[in-house]
């Protein structure tokens, strides 16, 4: 196997094509930054683009939060001219709200936790981006993700996580279909260097990006106050905050605001009788009740998830995977398997926890991202012991 891009320390650097018509998403960071210049020094045909995806950008960004303000859409420009690429601006913003912020919204009144990177990446930079890109004549998306894309003997394609695990972003990348990765370009993928090194490299290059810092958190709140946005676009709604058992232990005011797993801001006036700590277990929209209890009866020993995306081929049956909750969350062994219709059942080696309808798992076969599917129910070990 060989990487699929022909930048420096792939396997076999004869093999991959050169000279491809590449499109780069550059969002105005550092990492899109030195993704474009390397597709460019691969001696590929690069055009920068930069994603206007919000209808009211801000001047200036709030920190480290976000990447769609106006100050980002200069600095990505400016790192193309310094690149010596053409330029533009295309604005997705009706696309990313529809498909990305009403979809986030339309999850947390429904009760569900939702990751929107992966969605954005779904539907925004591998979908609608990469459908026009194609449409132009484009063979390739180039953006700054820590993952890689590796070419098989038989010209099919897998994406594997990146060489550097501490930087891999695989996770947010598990819902490309081979035919997306087909037209995906991941230059820092397969390199180990630190955040420091690519920093310098930009800086080598003469890119003023090489100091910014991150974007993180969720790029339309820039704040970072997800509860205060929420509670903008579904208003207040009082409910009971209940225990196991259904006594009431507090109120709150939206079950949307919380999460499965939350431990604070419960807000809950009298501590549990054995004195410990207690964490969401459950969120019922339909009666707007935060059911609340310790924390080993979060524990869940398998789940069913919904949508699956497979990056290849779909399993034909069950199989021995590692899977991975979150971004940034470890793995664990897993035994998976595709049922009739659009559905995947997962059962754990060992119980985890913080486990909640609406986020995506990412079944992986050593570094490689076998597909994605997003959690519908859980079954957890205390709930299956009662019932035995």
């Amino acid at each position: 196997m060989t990487d699929s891009l022909g930048f420096p320390g792939a396997p076999d650097p004869t093999a991959p094509r050169k000279g491809l018509r590449v499109l780069a998403a550059m969002s105005g960071g550092v990492d899109s930054a030195v993704a474009a210049a390397r597709a460019a020094e691969a001696g590929h045909d690069v055009t920068g683009v930069h994603l206007a995806l919000s209808a009211n950008p801000q001047s200036f960004r709030t920190g480290a939060r976000g990447c769609c303000t106006i100050e980002d859409s200069r600095d990505a420009r400016r790192a193309a001219d310094v690149i010596g690429i053409p330029f533009y601006v295309w604005d997705l913003a009706e696309r990313f709200r529809e498909d990305v912020v009403d979809d986030f919204i339309a999850e947390y009144e429904a009760g569900r936790t939702p990751n929107p990177c992966l969605r954005c990446n779904e539907k925004i930079k591998f979908a609608a981006l990469l459908d026009k890109a194609l449409a132009l004549g484009f063979d390739a998306v180039c953006t700054g993700h820590y993952a890689t894309v590796v070419l098989k003997d038989d010209g099919s394609r897998e994406l594997h996580r990146a060489s550097d695990m501490a930087k891999d972003q695989s996770y947010v990348l598990g819902v490309l279909d081979e035919k997306q990765l087909a037209h995906a370009m991941f230059p820092l993928g397969d390199t180990l260097t630190t955040k420091e090194e690519i920093r310098a490299e930009a800086e080598r290059r003469g890119l003023a990006v090489a100091k910014k810092p991150d974007s993180h958190d969720i790029c339309f709140i820039a704040d970072g106050d997800t509860q205060g946005f929420l509670a903008k676009h579904l208003g207040t709604a009082e409910g009971d905050i209940v225990d196991e058992s259904g006594a009431k232990v507090g109120t709150h005011e939206g079950a949307y605001g919380f999460t499965i797993g939350q431990r604070k801001g419960l807000r809950i006036g009298h501590p549990a009788p054995d004195g410990k700590p207690r964490y969401v277990l459950d969120i019922s929209p339909v009666n707007n009740t935060v059911t609340v209890g310790p924390v080993e009866a979060l524990d869940v020993i398998a789940l069913t998830a919904i949508k699956p995306r497979w990056c290849g081929v779909a399993p034909a049956g069950p199989g021995t995977y590692t899977a991975q909750l979150r971004a940034h969350g470890g793995e664990t062994e897993v035994t998976a398997e595709p049922v009739d219709g659009p559905e995947l059942r997962v059962s754990f080696a060992e119980p985890v926890r913080g486990v909640a309808p609406g986020q995506a798992i990412v079944l992986y076969d050593g570094t490689r991202v076998v597909g994605s599917a997003t959690i519908a129910t859980t079954v957890r070990a205390a709930r299956a012991t009662q019932d035995a």
